[in-house]
């Protein structure tokens, strides 16, 4: 308490202190998510400013002559020999690495769970639009750092995910050519100084930008309050739940303490990411059967999916796929979640109020609907660039399920949209029924 007292009489903090240890926050577990991708943040900071210290981001070629006596003598990059180092020379380097790159997977995947708590919820709705797209913004910005992550290593993998996202720059009409030659330093593979650009985005800018939006973020959500479920004693103007501290405090740190653990047990003992099978990159090298990270599944799924349709307009002809594939395909995702917020409040609801509670999905038919059916048709991309080369060995031949989920990614997201609204209404119309009941007599 000294100390307390000491603080306070030199800075008049005790008010904005006991102001903040009373702040309230919700008791639903579903707002566990963002403080999840916050963990795994701050883990993937912590893990990779350990292996920063051992990377060698340079493609400057060599012998690799390590551990891993199946790759010896074989001619790689010095990037790749530092990863193959930090994965079998290092103490606890594979262990950190793997773990790493888990802490990447569940950060997007929290991130994206958020979104969808956000989105079905109406926790976008005013005054929080800002933080919605702050929120989307940071989606966006997880995927291109982990593109740039797992394309520093200098594998067939990465490099192949380079060649691809190459070819998707240079399909952007009017600048993309000026675009990639700028970013790769060059025609791909681009100068040597393509692995320093990946090296320090991926290390200091991304991370830099990500944290920014997380603060940002974090301060909307404290000067506009969470966001919290109806239910007995919650209004617009109140809120119930639990103090800051001591009670949220060692909750959340609980939490930080289990998503550490999970990650670091993901680490240890799931393989990911095994360079060492993927060999080095060659550019005339792209035989291995390895996929992208699962959150750019989507745009790989998006690029097996186009027909080689290459539309000509006087002498300039559109690259249509890895245009419509890779970039308006994502382009019309992400702006479809910025916009929803303005076109759901002034063309479907029309409600221009301050709202504090939140809706349960079955409330708003029509958003939960646009939401689901959007969800398929992303999922739906999504598991044909997963799992087509499954299908081939379960003997359905490639060609067949191209057609068939060309024709499955427009068809079921209205199934979904349909199926959603109508059940949202089944909901409604039960509810409606039964809430007599629960006061009394009707």
């Amino acid at each position: 308490m000294s100390s307390l007292r000491f603080v306070d009489e030199r800075l008049g903090a005790a008010p904005a202190a006991r102001k903040a240890l009373r702040y309230v926050f919700p008791d639903h577990w579903s707002f566990m998510l963002g403080e999840i991708a916050l963990y795994c943040f701050l883990f993937l900071v912590a893990t990779g400013t350990y292996l920063a210290l051992f990377f060698e981001p340079s493609l400057e070629r060599l012998t690799y002559t390590g551990s891993y006596l199946p790759l010896r003598g074989t001619e790689v990059s010095a990037a790749y020999d530092s990863v193959m180092g930090i994965s079998f020379e290092l103490p606890a380097g594979l262990l950190i690495r793997q773990a790493h790159h888990w802490a990447a997977d569940v950060f997007v995947v929290a991130i994206v769970l958020h979104l969808l708590r956000v989105f079905f919820t109406g926790a976008f709705r005013k005054p929080r639009e800002l933080n919605y797209m702050i929120g989307v913004t940071m989606l966006g910005l997880a995927l291109v750092e982990g593109y740039a992550g797992y394309s520093l290593v200098d594998d067939l993998l990465s490099g192949m995910g380079l060649a691809i996202g190459y070819s998707t720059a240079m399909s952007i009409p009017l600048f993309g050519g000026d675009l990639a030659y700028v970013v790769w330093g060059g025609e791909f593979p681009g100068a040597d100084s393509i692995q320093s650009r990946l090296y320090i985005g991926h290390v200091f800018l991304l991370p830099a930008a990500i944290a920014t939006l997380i603060a940002l973020h974090l301060a909307l959500i404290v000067r506009q309050r969470h966001t919290q479920f109806p239910g007995p004693g919650r209004a617009e103007d109140r809120d119930v739940g639990t103090p800051l501290w001591p009670g949220y405090a060692l909750r959340s740190l609980s939490l930080f303490a289990a998503v550490a653990a999970v990650l670091f047990l993901l680490g240890g003992l799931v393989q990911i990411n095994p360079i060492w099978q993927w060999g080095p990159y060659e550019i005339w090298r792209g035989e291995n059967g390895a996929q992208p990270d699962w959150y750019l599944g989507w745009l790989i799924g998006a690029l097996r999916l186009m027909p080689g349709w290459e539309p000509v307009a006087g002498d300039a002809t559109l690259a249509g796929n890895p245009f419509f594939g890779g970039v308006l395909f994502p382009v019309t995702i992400f702006a479809a979640l910025y916009l929803w917020p303005w076109l759901e409040q002034r063309l479907v609801t029309r409600d221009p109020r301050r709202h504090e509670l939140l809706d349960r999905p079955r409330d708003n038919p029509f958003r939960t609907a646009v939401g689901v059916g959007g969800f398929v048709w992303v999922v739906g991309v999504f598991t044909f660039g997963a799992a087509d080369r499954v299908l081939v060995s379960l003997g359905f031949s490639y060609a067949t399920q191209l057609w068939i989920a060309r024709v499955g990614v427009f068809l079921a997201p209205v199934v979904a949209f349909f199926a959603a609204y109508s059940a949202c209404r089944a909901l409604q119309g039960r509810r409606s029924v039964a809430a007599p009941h629960r006061g009394g007599p009707a």
